[in-house]
């Protein structure tokens, strides 16, 4: 069964490039888009998608503006913003999910995989959507915003036998996927949780993490060097030793790495 999607952009250029990533996607059918607030409104009330993809600024009727209108929501609310960090942090805060212009592919999908895991729990997200609205609009009135609490964690608790440990991120050198788990290697010292990686990775800044492979994400201060292997590929070593195949581009390590 295919998920249903809505695009809501007054760019043409934001549309295409988020229709364009979805049709790589089996599970994912676009079924419209939209390029102002009043036809989204009118097509929302029409049919509701399983995901809304949303502008929050645009002319006239702006996302937020759709949203507190529509009423009965989307399963999942996605926005498209161009909000400066201190208001991604909120986003973050408030767990729902955003695409900051310019975003890149890994972005969306990483976006996508929330998404899935949300409709698969069958929970709404009515109360959060309100409570991101008030913020957001706070905001755009000039009014006191509450993102200034952190926006990632600073500390992982891990089940250890009969008890539960603290394990501070800073100590984390990388983290790899195992299924369901992660595996959190913090100098000699391994913890399982039990949380995917791209659920990890929305918790963690991307200042200090990047995501090596589908399977691996490292600590930005904790690579050391980047060294050529088969097929033009290449293996990240960090501190420790460890070795991380690559599979993103050397170039956009090299530029994370220039403000790591």
């Amino acid at each position: 069964m295919k998920l249903t999607a809505l695009i809501v952009d007054d760019e043409p250029l934001a549309r295409e490039r988020i229709r364009t990533l979805l049709a790589t996607e089996p599970d994912i059918e676009v079924i419209g888009e939209c390029a102002d607030g009043r036809s989204a409104l009118a097509s929302l009330r029409q049919r509701l998608p399983d995901i809304l993809f949303i502008d929050v600024q645009m002319p006239e009727l702006t996302g937020l503006a759709v949203l507190r209108e529509l009423g009965k929501k989307p399963a999942v609310v996605i926005f498209v913003t161009a909000f400066d960090e201190h208001a991604v942090n909120a986003f973050e805060v408030h767990a729902l999910d955003y695409l900051l212009k310019p975003f890149k592919p890994a972005r969306l999908r990483a976006a996508l995989v929330r998404a899935r895991e949300q409709l698969a729990k069958k929970t709404s997200t009515d109360d959060a959507t309100a409570r991101l609205l008030a913020l957001l609009e706070s905001r755009q009135a000039g009014g006191p915003s509450p993102d200034a609490a952190p926006a990632h964690v600073t500390r992982f608790s891990v089940r250890d036998r009969d008890r539960t440990r603290f394990v501070k991120v800073t100590d984390i050198d990388w983290i790899e996927a195992s299924g369901n788990y992660v595996v959190m290697h913090a100098g000699k010292e391994n913890f399982v949780l039990r949380e995917t990686l791209a659920a990890v990775e929305a918790q963690v800044s991307p200042k200090e993490f990047f995501r090596m492979n589908r399977s691996a994400l490292a600590r930005l201060d904790r690579v050391r060097e980047v060294e050529p292997a088969f097929n033009d590929e290449h293996v990240v070593v960090l501190t420790t030793g460890a070795r991380i195949p690559l599979t993103r581009g050397v170039r956009e390590l090299q530029e994370r790495l220039k403000f790591a």
